[in-house]
């Protein structure tokens, strides 16, 4: 399939889940990041969901990380330029819901791509050789080609990967991993 019949399929499919089957699924995949071999590094950056996409609950992820002492970073989009700012997250931090409802820090310290180790991505589809599908904007695509050459990058999906995405571009970054409630993937 392509990455518009992809999209179409997995918001669908996204969809037909209750808060119940998100909130059990999400803490599966939480529980299967503490196999990767990441916790040697410092400056993670992790997505908070879009509730309305019904994106996986990364707070059960932002629990381990804070228990572990990892510095986590949050970011902020700039639809004029597809953009990320990234600040770090701490007590002070502000989170306020975007119009396409996002949970962004309203301000804060910001943390250069450089220093950033682990990131882990929003998906809505993946293959079985490490490509993704987003939602078609190419933040994250942008994003990670600004990072380290060595940064993790860390699919979180409730479901299985498809086959293969037939129309991938060059511009398109690899995950390293990605993290289902079955367990993890390695690329």
């Amino acid at each position: 399939m392509d990455k518009k019949e992809l999209r179409t399929k997995y918001k669908n499919l996204r969809q037909s889940l209750t808060f119940d089957e998100i909130m059990n699924e999400s803490l599966l995949i939480a529980n299967h990041c503490i196999d990767l071999p990441i916790w040697d590094k410092t400056y993670f950056h992790l997505f908070l969901p879009i509730e309305k996409q019904k994106e996986i609950n990364t707070e059960f992820i932002l629990q381990i990380l804070a228990g572990r002492d990892k510095e986590i970073v949050i970011s902020k989009s700039n639809f004029e330029d597809l953009s990320m700012q990234h600040y770090l997250l701490t007590d002070n931090t502000k989170i306020k819901v975007n119009t396409f409802g996002i949970p962004e820090p309203e301000d804060g310290i910001e943390v250069p791509t450089s220093k950033i180790d682990v990131v882990f991505v929003p998906l809505l589809a993946y293959d079985k050789k490490g490509n993704r599908v987003g939602y078609g904007k190419g933040f994250y695509d942008k994003f990670l080609s600004e990072c380290k050459a060595d940064v993790v990058k860390i699919g979180l999906s409730y479901f299985d990967p498809e086959d293969v995405i037939e129309d991938v571009l060059e511009t398109d970054i690899k995950l390293d991993y990605c993290i289902t409630p079955f367990g993890v993937i390695k690329f």
